[in-house]
């Protein structure tokens, strides 16, 4: 029997403007990523190779995911070891920054593999103990709240990709280094301002009432795990294939449209993502908006599959979209709930950001197999039932008005 005793009150809440702060330091990842794996990144490829590359771009955002995977896991077990995470997220900023600086000038694709990948590593050492600083810092009754200000992140990263790609407003060479520089203003303010804002009753493991042979714990940690991988195949489908798909259906609709309708839906999920999130944490149900996310994310891919028309294509997708979107903040919120060991939180947050990775990995080649045989909607039918699935493996500890086990 493990004997870790849980402290007798509720760690202390965190003020709102150092929620607001984190926020806008989790977004500073996404500002730095979208902008670049996106549109700067493909556009740097094909000015080097005179044309657009896919192979190459694939290769490298591959590679770029295999290093992210490993360098997460790896910079989370060092955060732990070292029991601090500011240090490490002030170094990962400057070497991701750096890398970012060096992507730019590169002159040969080769180089911007070996770049992309040691900005992953950068990119890592800054996100990995920034995720697990959340879970040394807030409490259970703010989870809910957490992860729907963290919808903030794939919303300013889709404006971030728009504003310094928007007409003739940032001279081409000037755009990486303008990344770099909203990644900084958006990440200090959290470090320099965040001493001191962590809570000791959330670095006590939790009371294990069961023998540890027994693991039940590790139960609630697989479930949340695979219904996010499951929801996060689906998401990264469509973020891959979405312009593709619609021009299926209307051959010459514009790409800047396209870009238009995922900025949208990405900035309208953070206001219902704060709602669902403060919902969650006064009615202490910390899981069952995510379970309700995931049906509604299967009713709109299939809506999609069924689209004859293309209002009601881009209908079903923003049905979809928005709930991807507020499930997959609010997930990564209330995952924090279910992590046991305190002292391990970086390297198991490390594990749970395999379920972002791991689907970038392979979700275009199950495309190209899918959609030449049997077409986009026999694709949309896949993705919604990963996304039932994903809400059955959610039910079951749903209905409970409690926080999960952890």
């Amino acid at each position: 029997m493990t004997a870790t005793v849980l402290p007798e009150t509720e760690p202390e809440r965190q003020p709102g403007w150092f929620l607001v702060l984190f926020a806008l330091a989790s977004a500073g990842g996404a500002v730095t990523f979208v902008p670049l794996l996106t549109v700067l990144l493909p556009q740097q490829i094909a000015n080097l190779q005179g044309h657009e590359d896919v192979a190459a771009l694939a290769q490298t955002t591959f590679l770029g995911a295999v290093m992210a995977s490993l360098a997460n896991i790896a910079v989370g077990m060092l955060s732990d070891r070292s029991r601090t995470r500011r240090p490490w997220i002030v170094a990962g900023l400057v070497l991701s920054n750096i890398m970012l600086l060096q992507i730019g000038g590169a002159r040969s694709v080769s180089e911007i593999v070996v770049l992309v990948m040691l900005w992953q590593v950068g990119l890592n050492l800054m996100l990995a103990p920034l995720m697990a600083w959340a879970g040394d810092c807030f409490p259970d009754s703010q989870k809910g709240l957490l992860g729907g200000a963290l919808a903030l992140s794939p919303a300013l990263g889709a404006l971030a990709g728009s504003l310094v790609t928007y007409g003739g407003l940032i001279p081409p060479e000037a755009r990486l280094p303008v990344v770099a520089g909203l990644v900084t203003v958006l990440v200090l303010p959290a470090v320099v301002l965040g001493a001191g804002r962590r809570r000791a009753g959330l670095m006590v493991a939790p009371i294990a009432p069961v023998p540890d042979t027994a693991r039940p714990v590790s139960r609630p940690i697989i479930r949340m795990w695979a219904a996010r991988f499951l929801v996060q195949v689906a998401e990264g489908g469509m973020f891959a294939f979405l312009l593709f798909w619609l021009r299926s259906i209307a051959p010459d609709f514009p790409e800047n449209s396209a870009a238009n309708i995922f900025s949208l839906v990405l900035v309208g999920a953070v206001p219902l993502s704060l709602a669902l999130g403060y919902w969650s944490d006064r009615h202490g149900r910390p899981i069952l908006p995510l379970a309700a996310c995931a049906v509604l994310c299967a009713a709109g891919m299939l809506v999609m599959a069924a689209a004859g028309s293309l209002e009601m294509a881009i209908a079903g997708y923003v049905l979809f979209g928005l709930m991807a979107a507020i499930f997959l903040s609010l997930h990564s919120g209330q995952t924090l709930r279910v992590l046991p060991a305190p002292r391990h939180r970086g390297r198991d947050l490390g594990l749970f950001n395999l379920t972002n990775t791991l689907p970038a990995m392979v979700m275009p080649w199950l495309t190209v197999l899918l959609v030449p045989q049997l077409g986009y909607a026999a694709l949309f039918v896949l993705f919604a039932v990963l996304a039932l699935m994903s809400a059955a493996l959610l039910a079951t500890f749903a209905q409970s008005p409690k926080s999960p086990p952890a």
